[in-house]
């Protein structure tokens, strides 16, 4: 059973190095827009998590993750397949 509660928790967390101490991370944080980060941060911020949950992330939804939120969902749809 996959806990959506737990994966938002752990990206929580591994999105603050990418991040920094400036914006307030929330679940529906814009990752670019409210959170700073570069096309090159999101990248390495995807690797990280991938490696995390040893997924591989698809790479035509990734254009559709905008969020911390949107993450969440698709890594719930992958360690259900």
């Amino acid at each position: 059973m996959v806990d959506s509660g737990n994966i938002t928790t752990v990206l929580m967390d591994l999105i603050q190095p990418f991040a920094g101490e400036g914006p307030s991370i929330t679940i529906d944080a814009d990752l670019v827009d409210e959170l700073g980060l570069t096309s090159l941060q999101v990248m390495e911020f995807i690797e990280t998590v991938e490696d995390r949950y040893d997924i591989s992330y698809p790479l035509n939804e990734l254009a559709d993750v905008r969020t911390l939120r949107d993450l969440s969902r698709g890594i719930e749809r992958q360690l259900r397949q």
